[in-house]
C-alpha cells in the first residue's frame, strides 16, 4: 500500500525547509553560526508540532548543487525530511509532491513565504501557509503542549488531596511521617 493510500483523509503539510529557516527570527540567527543546527531546531519544532496536529508532514530541503540522489528520512509515521535530488530545487521537489498528494481527498497545505511557490502550489491544488502563519500555529502548539503538562503536573502532585476529607489527610500525614494512626 502506497504511503498516500495510507493516510488518505489526512492533512497534508509540505514544509520549504531553508524557507522557514530565513523567516522565522529564532531560526536565521542561528543559521549565520551553524546551518545544521537551525535545521536540527526546525525539525524538532515541526515534529513535536506534527505530534500534536497529527497532520502528515513533509520537510523539503534544497540540495540543488549537492551530488547525489537525494534522501529520504522518516522520523516517525506522519513526518519525513526530504533533501532534494541533485538538479532540483525545493520548489521544484514541492510541486512533485503537491501533484503526489493531491490526488486523493485531503487538504494539502504548502509553507513557504515564496509568493511565486504559493501560486504555482495554489495552482495545483494544494493551499498556501506562509510561513509566519507556520511559526504562530507552532508556537501555539508549543504553548497549549506547556499547559496540558503544568495542568497534569498540578493533579500529580497530590491526586488524592481534593477528594479526601481532612482528617483522613492527616491520618495519612502522620502514617507517612512515621507517627503512627494515633
Amino acid at each position: 500500500m502506497t504511503e498516500q493510500r495510507k493516510f488518505q483523509k489526512e492533512d497534508v503539510l509540505l514544509v520549504d525547509g531553508y524557507n522557514m529557516i530565513g523567516a522565522w527570527p529564532e531560526l536565521a540567527a542561528m543559521k549565520n553560526d551553524k546551518l545544521e543546527d537551525a535545521r536540527d531546531m526546525l525539525v524538532d519544532m515541526l515534529s513535536n508540532y506534527q505530534g500534536y496536529a497529527g497532520i502528515v508532514i513533509i520537510v523539503v530541503f534544497d540540495a540543488f548543487r549537492v551530488p547525489g540522489s537525494g534522501k529520504q528520512y522518516r522520523l516517525r509515521k506522519k513526518f519525513r525530511v526530504v533533501y532534494t535530488r541533485e538538479r532540483e530545487t525545493a520548489d521544484e521537489c514541492i510541486e512533485r509532491l503537491v501533484g503526489e498528494w493531491t490526488n486523493v481527498r485531503r487538504n494539502v497545505y504548502v509553507a513557504t513565504s515564496d509568493l511565486v511557490e504559493q501560486h504555482v502550489a495554489f495552482g495545483k491544488g494544494a493551499l498556501r501557509m506562509p510561513a509566519r502563519e507556520l511559526r504562530v500555529a507552532v508556537r501555539q502548539s508549543t504553548s497549549d503542549i506547556r499547559e496540558a503538562i503544568d495542568r497534569t503536573m498540578q493533579l500529580k502532585k497530590n491526586p488524592l488531596g481534593g477528594s479526601l476529607p481532612e482528617d483522613v489527610l492527616r491520618r495519612l500525614e502522620r502514617m507517612r511521617r512515621g507517627q503512627g494512626e494515633t
